[in-house]
């Protein structure tokens, strides 16, 4: 999918501050209404309707909040509201899903809903939820993600951020939240998503924050104004005027606009940064209790520098430590690591070996098919080199798990690149694709005359690696 110059180029600066775990995620209220969830003016609607207002004509619906507080004397019916709307368990969204997926260390919302530590949770990552200034001085064990819920959430609704008076105070009861918030706004790229900018949520919290213009730059989705069927020129003119002129005030807070014609089209945009972040991480495959024509030496030289090469040419590696191969996959990535250790992290080398015993009641092969999914999904490329083991019978037979993960990696949409010099099953899996490579590599032609010379027999270890990095290289331009 095309995308226009303003989108193209904050997808690429996104991926980089992905990589370098600096980005952030805010979330509105229009996250969670695609799956279910109730807006602003939705939440208050019964509310306006028990003070005889329509919520339609009303525009500061903080104030309306509070003024439904001043009636009754207390908050027990907005308290109700938001337990009705909230409580019941609604489903998760692709956005949600996709961005559980990738590695953002930090969310940021004004929502009350859980959807955010589901999706999480979904994705076997920790989250330290705060939800309360208290909170704020602890931290979660092995947390994976931390996610600040400026507002409160549905189980603790008496005390959730709604009214007026509350917004007034919270610098004061919130103090905290404001000196994180400033901080991350400062260090991290943001992506607001779920916003519509003229929410009076969003008000509150950037004018809070009181910051001066950095360097830092943010972004958000916004619906393009289009023309509705009734609508006339001049209450077009007028939408189309107004929304730029929200556009440039933005600006103040460091936020670029980011313009779509349709809420659909922000997963689209999601996914490609999923994609692109996903080819910069390779999963290399094999095993090999035998090297064939391959000096033993000469073989784990190969690993070892196409290890090595990937990770000084910016790439993360993803391993399962396989038998014959794993070690020169470590021992590469890490010689490069500890030779420029200001410039390349052992982040870049992600080993999921494998477990030995069954635990529950899952066998040990579909404990090792369960991980091979998750360890593969990490990955956007995969290489397949050697693949053969020791047989029952002593015999060397083709390795079936090496089999098993490049089908995996077809149905995650890995690009294979099988080295089919190394034989075994790296050779059977070249053939496969040289019987059809379109179905592989779809309308991208180039990739399989590359992946062909991989497979010439008098192919040396500098050479295949070279063709190699120069492959993936090409295919993160």
């Amino acid at each position: 999918m095309k995308f226009d110059r303003g989108i193209e180029a904050f997808i690429k600066e996104f991926v980089t501050d992905l990589a370098n775990k600096n980005v952030a995620i805010f979330a509105g209220a229009g996250m969670s209404k695609s799956v279910g969830y109730v807006d602003w003016p939705s939440l208050l609607s019964d509310i306006a309707a028990e003070l005889g207002l329509s919520v339609d004509k009303e525009h500061d619906l903080i104030s309306l909040a509070q003024y439904h507080v001043n009636h009754r004397g207390n908050r027990s019916g907005i308290t109700k509201k938001i337990l009705e709307e909230f409580s019941h368990q609604g489903e998760l969204s692709e956005t949600h899903k996709i961005l559980a997926r990738l590695p953002i260390p930090i969310y940021w919302t004004t929502n009350y809903d859980t959807l955010i530590e589901d999706s999480l949770k979904d994705e076997l990552k920790i989250a330290d939820v705060k939800k309360d200034a208290k909170q704020l001085a602890n931290t979660r064990p092995k947390r994976d993600v931390v996610v600040y819920k400026m507002h409160g959430d549905v189980h603790s609704a008496a005390d959730a951020v709604i009214i007026k008076e509350q917004y007034e105070a919270y610098h004061q009861t919130h103090a905290g939240f404001i000196t994180a918030l400033s901080g991350d706004l400062v260090s991290r790229t943001f992506l607001f998503i779920g916003f519509s900018f003229t929410d009076p949520n969003l008000d509150y919290v950037l004018s809070r924050l009181n910051l001066q213009p950095g360097e830092r730059q943010h972004y958000c989705f916004m619906k393009r104004e289009a023309k509705s069927k009734d609508e006339d020129d001049d209450i077009f003119h007028y939408k189309q005027r107004k929304q730029e002129l929200r556009i440039a005030d933005l600006k103040r807070y460091k936020i670029s606009v980011l313009l779509i014609d349709d809420y659909s089209d922000i997963v689209d945009i999601l996914r490609e940064i999923e994609h692109r972040f996903r080819k910069k991480t390779i999963f290399v495959s094999g095993s090999a209790e035998v090297y064939g024509k391959w000096d033993r030496n000469e073989a784990q030289k190969l690993v070892h520098r196409l290890s090595k090469g990937l990770v000084t040419s910016g790439f993360r590696v993803v391993n399962g430590f396989g038998w014959g191969v794993g070690s020169a996959v470590i021992n590469g990535a890490l010689e490069a690591v500890y030779e420029y250790p200001e410039r390349y992290s052992e982040d870049q080398l992600i080993i999921r070996p494998f477990p030995q015993f069954e635990t529950g009641e899952k066998k040990l092969a579909d404990l090792w098919d369960e991980y091979r999914h998750r360890m593969i999904s990490l990955a956007g490329v995969a290489i397949f080199v050697f693949g053969n083991k020791m047989g029952e019978a002593g015999e060397v037979a083709s390795a079936g798990g090496v089999k098993r993960e490049f089908e995996i990696a077809i149905k995650e949409g890995l690009i294979p690149i099988p080295v089919g010099a190394t034989e075994y099953v790296a050779r059977e899996l070249y053939a496969m694709i040289e019987a059809d490579p379109k179905h592989y590599y779809g309308e991208v032609d180039w990739i399989f005359p590359a992946v062909k010379e991989l497979a010439e027999a008098e192919a040396t270890a500098d050479t295949l690696v070279s063709k190699m990095t120069d492959i993936i290289k090409k295919l993160n331009r």
